[in-house]
């Protein structure tokens, strides 16, 4: 048997470390940390004893080395100097946008193996991968009983060759599980059902579970202890073939928390003063660690809000180590006893439980500590543009009409004044309705960041229940809905006689999955749009997400709010964002009387009174007892059997990707950068969003111009994030989102400058003659390029349309790390400098000498104009792994000529 343990005890070079765990009448093993007697163990922070954990166990001298477990033992002294580090994730967590592509470069790299010789069973994932169907599902149907049913009914017609496909996949590789469509949202299914705190091999050892999942969110989970963050889908593949990761020794920022949150502060308003507090702080590429007494009297719920959101407050990770909440949680979700008192005594055993008693040293931090008494968090909303800009409840009508007025930008809509009343009378269902600025059109209770959270949940059930009981409705064309991640949240909505309230306000159920927060917001009802369109209003939605960038909720919706779900149920009442709460009424009960939101908000104590009263641990056994089982309609589904997929050249929705086609055994000839094309010259905050767009795809764009002459009607587009298993459709669709402000050119939107002509094109379409005429492209960029989800689309679609470099100020992690696993190279400008200081308007050319791929981690490299001058940049190939990705032309390259030369 491979790996044996008496293998591993007479080769491992900590076989010393190697010790018994005996719980009820069975016995385990593990590596101990505290058998290192290293006095720097307990003063390391709890992350980075994961990290060590991980190092010494997998330690083969090969990929990880005990030089390796050397430096994480160092951490004090090395983590601000970007050392790197080997790390062996547990497991993988995909979800379906960007578990397609996975699945698809999967199945393309077994074709690749059978041409170079090699088995094609040698592309099997080599750690656990689970995937959640969760991003299909639209808001079709909204306030209607049947939503719920009429949504997944569209979403399996819509999404009927993607999930054929990936059921296929769950039958042709190992150690894949998929739960189906209609179970929940990922990070919610991972929170409470998936993950396993503590990992048992086949030998009996014990480790802690760790996972990188294909989506940012994937850091909710760090809220149950759990060692984890979000990775492009690249280097995911990567990981489910066994690879290590390569990461650089983090920082970890200690944020302590003392006191309590005050009798009306939700998780929510804390969440958002956290990420305003971090993003002040600057933590990317840190990770974040919670410690403090404050931690304790947070729920396991409202630290997995906190933890939710570490890429919106920039981090890698916003860690809870494992408590006595966390026991209590995994008991209250129902896991087995059994599994509970081994995770519990073998974190206890290696110094990895963390107790609050004063006997546990706090752990050693990077800079200096962030403190919050939870007794000063407020009542807030985040946006209107960014999750990141925190507004005081209390202000929110003042910033409002504010960011009307201000300058565009990220607090501005540039309103002129005697725009700043217009307003629009339309007809809906017979009666007319008048839209102003700031009117909510869409108010929507979702995502997994609040819909885990049974206090907001249950809270905002009690406002609808108080405000139905005043005689309060909210207007008919707001289009409202529920749509939480997990079948549990129905159990106690039902057990606690809420679902009649919100059913009476508007929010029906319309259906399991991330809906509203990823933008699949459906379509508002024509009147509405045309009134708004009509009117050129600044309309808003209200939504309990995580992200409000702009275009990403609806393409109408202007200015997008987070708050908590309790918030979204009080703004679709008032029906506007222009309200101040404490002094105008948020309507009029039956008898024509003011009614105040004070008057309808519950108390903490009510709340925690019905949660205890609603929420039982069998609800949990209840629903995921059944997903192994699968859906009617998933289980109707048939699928082609073999080890290679027959791909169909028909279809729009999976095609065979290009890239492994033309690989070969011998490394590739990195050619340099010469008189390249500038395709696109962006400023700051680029997000994923703006490069390759999840939403609707436009008919007159160069993916809906390609679909309609393949066939496909109108109606039938679905979404960019549906089709991301298809290269032709992503390609076109990159760089498509219309709020894009392309400097080249004067108006915003999915152009840009075609310098041959001087005229203005779609950028695909410039994209595709500069291709054609053999020029390279580049791409400049501003301060945070590529923020927002972890998309590897937003790699591989501008690698498809030519591009060999980007050169930004700075890049968000995930997004670089996925430039690098395309072999597109990320360059950094030199301090304070940027395209507009160095007065370049993106016209003209630029040719970088890249020395055959022989370049060094944080390189200088020149670019050279062709009218004569030059600038220096920093190249951010991070690791010499990541050299010898860029080497390869890309990670999942190199991961292929490795499994191909091994099977030789």
């Amino acid at each position: 048997k491979k790996n044996s343990l008496e293998d591993m005890e007479s080769a491992h070079p900590y076989s010393t470390l190697k010790k018994e765990l005996k719980v009820d009448d069975k016995t385990y093993h593990y590596f101990s940390l505290p058998d290192l007697k290293d006095p720097r163990v307990e003063k390391l922070p709890f992350s980075v004893r994961v990290l060590l954990e991980s190092a010494i166990r997998n330690c083969d001298n090969f990929s990880v080395k005990t030089a390796d477990v050397d430096k994480i033992l160092d951490w004090k002294k090395l983590a601000t100097e970007a050392v790197d580090i080997p790390f062996k994730p547990a497991r993988v967590l995909l979800q379906d946008f960007t578990g397609v592509p996975c699945v698809v470069d999967l199945a393309g790299m077994r074709d690749a193996m059978v041409r170079l010789g090699g088995d094609p069973a040698k592309i099997n994932p080599a750690v656990p991968v689970d995937l959640v169907i969760d991003h299909s599902v639209q808001v079709d149907y909204s306030r209607h009983p049947d939503a719920r049913e009429k949504n997944e009914a569209i979403e399996f017609e819509r999404n009927y060759e993607r999930f054929e496909f990936l059921k296929w996949g769950q039958t042709a590789f190992d150690r894949f599980l998929i739960v189906p469509p209609g179970s929940g949202i990922v990070h919610q299914v991972n929170l409470e059902f998936l993950a396993r705190v503590v990992f048992e091999n086949d030998d009996k050892v014990l480790y802690p579970d760790s996972v990188v999942g294909t989506d940012s969110h994937t850091t909710m989970i760090n809220g149950l202890g759990v060692t984890g963050w979000g990775v492009g889908g690249i280097e995911a593949e990567s990981v489910m073939l066994g690879e290590v990761i390569s990461m650089v020794l983090p920082e970890v920022v200690g944020f302590k928390l003392t006191g309590q949150l005050p009798k009306t502060t939700t998780a929510t308003d804390l969440v958002l003063t956290i990420t305003e507090m971090l993003r002040k702080r600057g933590v990317v590429d840190k990770f974040v660690e919670f410690y403090g007494p404050g931690v304790q009297s947070l729920s396991l719920a409202d630290r997995a809000t906190i933890a939710n959101m570490a890429p919106e407050y920039g981090a890698t990770m916003g860690y809870f180590p494992v408590d006595e909440q966390a026991i209590k949680y995994l008991q209250n979700t129902n896991r087995d006893k059994h599994k509970i008192a081994v995770i519990e005594q073998y974190l206890r055993a290696q110094g990895l439980f963390r107790l609050y008693d004063g006997s546990q040293p706090d752990p050693d931090f990077t800079g200096t500590v962030l403190e919050l008494d939870l007794a000063t968090v407020s009542g807030c909303l985040a946006g209107p543009k960014r999750p990141h800009d925190k507004v005081l409840l209390s202000n929110m009508k003042k910033d409002w009409n504010a960011c009307l007025s201000n300058k565009v930008g990220f607090k501005g809509f540039g309103i002129p004044e005697e725009k700043l009343k217009d307003e629009t009378k339309f007809t809906y269902e017979g009666n007319e309705y008048t839209l102003r600025h700031g009117s909510v059109v869409i108010a929507a209770i979702t995502s997994c960041t609040n819909t885990s959270n049974p206090d907001v949940m249950l809270g905002a059930g009690l406002i609808a229940r108080n405000a139905v009981q005043r005689g309060l409705k909210v207007q008919p064309y707001i289009k409202t809905s529920l749509s939480p991640g997990s079948g549990v949240v129905t159990k106690y909505f039902e057990k606690s006689g809420i679902t009649e309230y919100f059913d009476k306000i508007g929010f029906n159920l319309a259906g399991y999955g991330c809906m509203t927060c990823i933008g699949n917001s459906g379509d508002l009802d024509a009147p509405v749009s045309e009134a708004i369109t009509k009117g050129d209003l600044v309309v808003g939605a209200v939504l309990s997400g995580n992200r409000n960038f702009e275009g990403r909720v609806h393409p109408l919706t202007r200015a997008n709010y987070l708050a908590s779900p309790m918030l979204v149920v009080a703004y679709a009442l008032a029906g506007t964002l222009n309200i101040d709460f404490e002094t105008e009424p948020i309507g009029h009960d039956s008898e024509g009387k003011e009614v105040f939101l004070r008057e309808l908000w519950p108390s903490n104590d009510e709340i925690r009174k019905i949660v205890s009263e609603a929420l039982t641990p069998e609800m949990f056994s209840d629903v995921y007892g059944k997903i192994s089982k699968g859906t009617d309609r998933w289980n109707k589904l048939q699928v082609p059997e073999g080890k290679q997929y027959k791909w169909k050249e028909e279809s729009t929705y999976i095609h065979e990707p290009p890239f492994f086609k033309s690989v070969e055994k011998d490394l590739p000839k990195i050619v340099d950068i010469k008189e390249a094309y500038c395709l696109a010259n962006l400023g700051d905050s680029i997000t994923t969003d703006h490069i390759s767009p999840a939403g609707n795809i436009a008919k007159n764009s160069p993916a809906g111009r390609y679909l309609i002459k393949r066939g496909v009607d109108v109606k039938d587009f679905n979404t960019y994030g549906a089709r991301r298993g298809n290269d032709e459709v992503m390609a076109r669709g990159t760089f498509a989102n219309v709020r894009l402000i392309n400097k080249m050119v004067e108006k915003p939107g999915p152009q840009t400058f075609y310098v041959p002509t001087g005229e203005n094109k779609d950028i695909y379409d410039a994209a595709e003659a500069y291709m054609k005429d053999g020029h390279s492209l580049i791409v400049f960029g501003g301060n945070d390029y590529g923020s927002g989800s972890s998309r590897d689309w937003a790699a591989k679609g501008p690698y498809l349309q030519g591009v060999k470099a980007v050169i930004a100020q700075s890049f968000e992690r995930i997004h670089r790390s996925n430039l690098v696993g395309m072999g597109v190279l990320p360059l950094v400008f030199q301090s304070g400098e940027n395209a507009d200081t160095l007065k370049l308007t993106g016209k003209e050319q630029f040719t970088i000498d890249l020395n055959g791929g022989d370049l060094k981690v944080g390189q200088k490299l020149e670019v050279k104009v062709n009218d004569g001058r030059t600038f220096t940049t920093t190249v951010k190939l991070n690791t010499e792994v990541e050299v010898a990705y860029f080497k390869n032309g890309g990670i999942l390259q190199y991961v292929l000529r490795k499994l191909a030369a091994k099977n030789q």
